[in-house]
């Protein structure tokens, strides 16, 4: 008998929990297919949450209403606010998590989701009528159709483990691979493309001299990620210390003799691996004049005693692992859990999707995370619940919801991934966005909690704790602004002691607050009302205030950009018609099929001619903004 739901998700990593909660949420029967389901939201390599430009991911992905923020609080032994001491914009958190709790808590979570049914089995086969997706096929022969399935694969398809010579089947360490997708993708006509993440060995903390390392602590007043599931008490656990070490020239030494036995340089590996996450032998063929490199020691659990030893993923033999390990300060006599290892596998080339991460070709196919060549738990999850979302809204028969990367980070992910592809595992920097002034961290919900709340996945309860938020930052904010501050004797006095110029003419509240040196409780401290206020509150006042200008200057800038926005290209529009374009500019216009005149613009190679033929023939064409 065949069983019928409305979403199917493949997969339960962090893209396959957050797509099935979107979708059972929106009011979807929803059904979730995986592997293993007690290793559902399983943190498979170093587990933590958060991190530059992440910790912005997550935040997102909470004002929305998904779930990684909310179990990360559960979850979390150690807080650390990166880049703390520069501005907003780059300000990132990150969170060192218990992986068993974390994972334990996702998975009681999503069994009590109405509408959202989890069941083993390994998916081979894509069921597709006429370019529409009709359900899934799995290995033991059943069938499962769906109006959407959602492609959450992560490194499973073909997974091949390495360390040294030793080739293993596995998505990762303990679970078995899967094979019957990627030919069923390659049949339906996807690009697929290999690629390479690694791991680096766990150790005994009993092993560990921690008295020859440096102790590095979490922050003293942490910051939750969930704008509305803070645990009481917080923070929920008990919060622990991480330590940090260092490589040696003995151990690259080691190194360096043995890098004939390292997958990565004796053709065994063929695939591309993060740039940004090098393994230790390729630091150390990479940057021969660097002397050490740093290590983080990072506990996995708060209840076991492995150690995951950040900084140094290998994929060396366990020999040569177990000796360059021991040259390193503090690991002397280190006692291994599991030794590091490399892992290869297929992805598609996103490309070939929509900016709702469904394929171009086959209706109601979706693909989020790891498969579409990104690395990281939190870039899965916020591809996750795009797709999860946008399956929903397509079974529900209503318009999809794009995220712009004008946006959020969302958008700055989807955009990437959907015009570039990828020649490596992408991952998320700050950089990467041209306005993440206005994309900062503390201000996600003010940016997505009203589009979680309309298409119904955050709850009631939660848009109007948004909603009181954002009238009290606009009281306080008014009320610094009409709040007068005369130069008097008292307030000059409280100027001299901060080292600052006397007042000499009237100022309002938010002049005074601009200055750099002044923070709110400076403010309430010369007589201004505003002791009472919640801390979200006055710092996101404060934030807007003290940078209201280059706020309003970005603003200006995003309305012209967003112009180009509106302009839609009709998805299956033949370029090779248009004249004035280049073979090579329709070859890449061909692969791509960008949706707007303003995805087109940010296209490698695309040029302003190019934009202005191609807006010029959909003009005569009689093409309206609207169409697709």
């Amino acid at each position: 008998m065949k069983k019928i739901a409305q979403v199917l998700i493949v997969g339960g990593g962090h893209a396959g929990c957050e797509a099935a909660y979107a979708a059972a949420r929106m009011g979807c029967q929803t059904l979730l297919l995986c592997l293993e389901p007690s290793k559902i939201a399983f943190m498979s390599c170093n587990p933590a949450i958060g991190g530059l430009a992440k910790g912005q991911l997550v935040k997102e992905i909470d004002a929305l209403g998904g779930l990684m923020g909310m179990n990360t609080d559960k979850a979390a032994i150690q807080y650390r606010r990166l880049n703390a001491s520069k501005g907003p914009a780059v300000q990132s958190s990150r969170a060192q998590c218990d992986k068993m709790l974390y994972a334990q808590q996702m998975q009681a979570f999503l069994k009590t989701v109405p509408g959202l049914e989890i069941l083993k089995g390994e998916v081979v086969d894509l069921i597709v009528v006429s370019g529409k997706i009709q359900g899934v096929r799995l290995q033991d022969g059943r069938e499962f159709l769906a109006k959407a399935v959602v492609i959450t694969s992560g490194t499973f398809l073909k997974g091949l483990m390495h360390m040294g010579e030793t080739q293993i089947s596995g998505g990762r360490f303990g679970d078995r691979a899967a094979f019957g997708l990627s030919e069923s993708l390659t049949q339906l006509g996807f690009q697929l493309k290999r690629l390479k993440t690694g791991t680096p060995p766990r150790l005994h903390r009993t092993s560990i001299d921690f008295s020859k390392t440096e102790v590095q602590s979490g922050d003293e007043k942490p910051l939750p990620f969930s704008f509305y599931h803070r645990p009481d008490p917080f923070p929920w656990l008990s919060q622990v210390d991480c330590y940090i070490t260092y490589t040696c020239l003995e151990a690259h030494e080691i190194i360096e003799k043995n890098l004939h036995l390292s997958p990565l340089f004796n053709g065994q590996i063929q695939s591309i691996g993060p740039r940004y996450c090098p393994s230790i032998e390729d630091k150390v063929f990479r940057f021969k004049d660097k002397t050490r490199h740093q290590i983080f020691l990072e506990p996995e659990c708060l209840n076991t005693d492995e150690i995951y030893v950040n900084g140094i993923s290998t994929s060396l033999p366990s020999s040569v692992q177990e000796e360059f390990v021991r040259k390193i300060p503090g690991l002397e006599n280190a006692k291994f859990i599991r030794y590091g290892y490399a892992v290869e596998y297929d992805c598609i080339d996103a490309c070939q999707l929509k900016s709702t991460y469904e394929s171009k070709d086959i209706s109601g196919l979706f693909f989020a995370g790891q498969i579409n060549g990104t690395s990281g738990y939190e870039e899965a999850a916020a591809q996750g619940i795009i797709a999860g979302i946008n399956a929903a809204l397509l079974v529900q028969e209503k318009e999809p919801y794009v995220f712009s990367r004008f946006q959020g980070y969302l958008g700055v992910l989807t955009d990437d991934l959907i015009l570039k592809g990828i020649d490596e595992p992408y991952r998320m920097f700050t950089s990467r966005a041209e306005y993440r002034l206005l994309l900062r961290e503390d201000n996600a919900d003010l940016r997505l909690s009203e589009v979680g709340w309309k298409i119904g996945l955050l709850s009631e309860l939660h848009y109007q704790k948004f909603q009181e938020k954002r009238e009290a930052i606009e009281k306080w904010k008014t009320n610094a602004y009409n709040y007068s501050i005369y130069p008097n004797a008292s307030v000059n006095q409280f100027l001299s002691k901060k080292g600052l110029r006397a007042l000499k003419d009237k100022i309002t509240g938010n002049e005074f607050l601009r200055r750099p040196e002044i923070r709110w409780k400076d403010l309430c401290e010369i007589g201004f009302p505003g002791n009472e206020v919640s801390e979200e509150v006055w710092k996101q006042v404060e934030i807007q205030t003290k940078y209201e200008g280059y706020i309003q200057r970005d603003l200006v800038l995003l309305e012209k950009m967003k112009e180009s926005e509106m302009l839609k290209i009709p998805l299956h529009l033949d370029f090779e018609v248009i004249s004035g374009l280049s073979r090579e500019i329709q070859g890449r216009l061909k692969k791509v099929r960008p949706e707007t005149i303003g995805q087109m613009m940010r296209m490698k190679g695309i040029t302003p001619a190019a934009v202005t033929n191609v807006l010029i023939y959909l003009k005569m064409q009689g093409f309206s903004c609207a169409e697709s």
